[in-house]
């Protein structure tokens, strides 16, 4: 990370500051609990971290033609299940998804998020899709803090609404759409290492009821679907499925060179929807991965890791 500057450091200490007189805040996401601090152990409600694959387009809310039903009907179970995995009921969502990339760590500060149809070419229905929950400016303020005290500079977007790597999951997750929900932008540039510094930077919010959740796929490749590439896609995700599950150190080390792996190229020609795993593997910290749903779309492996 560049050093920073004098202005920056004043900016970001008083940030740091602010989070003390944020006490509405930590109240509401964390019932008053002090943030963790080194030396003492984390809290027993302590939030998992989770990436998740989100399939294609507006499904399967839109019939498309694409994937087998078997397949679909798989990826829908395992989606709705998420809404279990953490042992109680998040008191809010951090989600990145990899439909959102900024020059700098961009957050959604609109109260009542608008949807965004970030796809076009399907029919009028996928239009009309709707998840209207909750946003939360004082969460997207706190992530801002958190991030900057760790010398990420940042921004906010109040106009960014939900994009279908947030709405399409988290509509059979949590189809109540009650929880209140954020979504933090990828990094232009999609630098693995720095992805996960950016989650090691979110992991005080899973002490205060926040479920981090990264939307992306382990195989994307538009221009290679079919027979022809399941070899590919069953190599790249059999790296992954060891990657994702080893010691912390280890695990961060082999993410980071991910591009090495076999047909890594050929499974994301473009990294986007891969880098939200690096977010959540940067928030699971010392936590170890394990894999938690491994299905295929059009025969292509895809799969799910949860932390904690």
């Amino acid at each position: 990370m560049a050093k920073l500057g004098k202005d920056q450091w004043t900016r970001r200490q008083a940030l740091a500051a602010g989070l003390s007189g944020a006490a509405a805040l930590s109240s509401s996401l964390a019932g008053a609990a002090p943030s963790p601090k080194k030396g003492k152990r984390m809290s027993a409600n302590r939030m998992p971290v989770a990436f998740l694959p989100h399939g294609g387009g507006p499904w399967p809310f839109v019939e498309m033609g694409i994937g087998r039903p078997e397949e679909l009907k798989a990826l829908a179970a395992y989606l709705r299940s998420v809404k279990h995995v953490p042992k109680q009921k998040p008191k809010a969502l951090v989600v990145v998804s990899a439909h959102w990339e900024e020059r700098v760590p961009t957050v959604m500060t609109a109260p009542k998020p608008p949807m965004f149809y970030d796809y076009y070419g399907f029919p009028p229905e996928s239009y009309q899709i709707t998840w209207p929950a909750p946003g939360e400016p004082r969460l997207a303020a706190k992530v801002r803090s958190l991030l900057e005290v760790a010398g990420f500079q940042t921004a906010e977007d109040s106009a960014r609404g939900f994009d279908h790597g947030t709405f399409v999951p988290l509509k059979l997750t949590y189809p109540e759409a009650e929880i209140p929900t954020i979504q933090l932008s990828l990094i232009a540039g999609l630098d693995p290492a720095l992805h996960l510094q950016l989650g090691r930077a979110l992991q005080p919010l899973r002490d205060e009821g926040v479920f981090i959740v990264g939307s992306g796929m382990t195989y994307h490749n538009l221009r290679a679907f079919g027979p022809a590439a399941a070899p590919v896609a069953t190599a790249f995700d059999d790296w992954l499925k060891n990657a994702a599950t080893q010691p912390s150190e280890e695990r961060d080390r082999t993410l980071t060179a991910w591009a090495q792996a076999p047909g890594a190229r050929r499974a994301h020609p473009r990294e986007e929807h891969l880098l939200p795993l690096m977010v959540i593997a940067g928030a699971a910290g010392a936590d170890r991965g394990s894999l938690a749903f491994q299905g295929s779309i059009l025969d292509l492996a895809i799969s799910a890791y949860h932390f904690g």
